[in-house]
């Protein structure tokens, strides 16, 4: 049951791009209503299942909390920017590189050692990266125009701010999911709104039709009841079955944008992808 909550959040967040597509606001903005709408979501749950927070440990890890939160506000921003200069293919590829961040910061940060075999799997995602980044154009008949170097790096720059988010989060202690993720959702909305007042401004207002709906559909759906299902799930999984449960996300993206969207890859952006998400797979996989 805890694998098939699993795959049903990790195939609720592969659909993301296709939502975001759809809503006519700065990618700010939609990171703000995430935020918010996400963070409400799970404290109705959390009141309705009769789930009390700990207030004692949202104190505990605060400062924590904050960086996290930020960091969660700022990937958003860059991902949902990357869809949006790019398909959602490389996108997705680009946010997944990720992990090889967290291999390189992780013997510095937390003093872990590093194998060869990460070593070996850091070199093959680098050029998977170079394959993608040579690529200025994707196959297909797709007549949008794309800025696909700017997609690129908005989507390395969203797996910059992830990756803080995964080392973070290994300094967070005797705090439950529901918790954590409450406090992280309202901090990153909440550092948003200055972000937002000296930018673009807010235009929540005007929104209607499609993208309204693809708002509210994001917050309610692919953050405050995916988070809700999978941390429900996680703490009774193994880590290397998350891992590898994990690269369902990435698969189906690419799947479904190619057939709904008609975004197809190129020969050298589908090497690259596969060194990419390859590397990482094998990365996690311990070694007998």
């Amino acid at each position: 049951m805890d694998k098939l909550k699993v795959i049903g959040a990790m195939l609720t967040f592969s659909t993301i791009g296709i939502f975001i597509k759809n809503i006519d606001l700065p990618s700010s903005e939609i990171a703000f209503s995430r935020g918010v709408i996400g963070g409400i979501f799970i404290i109705l749950t959390s009141c309705i299942l009769k789930k009390k927070i700990s207030i004692n440990s949202i104190r505990r890890n605060l400062k924590v909390l904050v960086f996290s939160g930020t960091a969660i506000g700022i990937n958003w921003i860059f991902l949902f920017e990357a869809y949006k200069y790019t398909t959602i293919s490389i996108a997705t590829i680009s946010y997944y590189f990720a992990p090889i961040f967290v291999m390189i910061a992780s013997p510095i940060l937390l003093k872990e050692k590093i194998s060869l075999k990460k070593i070996i799997c850091i070199c093959f995602a680098v050029i998977g990266m170079l394959l993608i980044v040579g690529t200025n154009k994707s196959s297909g008949g797709n007549i949008i125009e794309y800025n696909h170097m700017l997609g690129i790096f908005c989507g390395i720059l969203a797996a910059v701010f992830y990756a803080s988010v995964i080392i973070s989060n290994k300094f967070i202690v005797d705090i439950s999911p529901g918790d954590r993720t409450v406090v992280q959702l309202f901090v990153a909305a909440i550092v948003l709104i200055p972000y937002i007042l000296m930018t673009t401004g807010f235009h929540l207002s005007s929104l209607h039709g499609i993208s309204l709906y693809s708002l509210l559909f994001l917050g309610i759906f692919h953050t405050g009841l995916a988070y809700t299902v999978y941390f429900s799930a996680i703490k009774n999984l193994k880590g290397q079955t998350l891992a590898m449960l994990s690269y369902i996300d990435p698969i189906f993206a690419v799947i479904i944008s190619t057939l709904f969207l008609k975004e197809n890859l190129g020969l050298f952006q589908i090497i690259g992808g596969i060194l990419i998400l390859g590397s990482t797979f094998a990365s996690e996989i311990k070694d007998k």
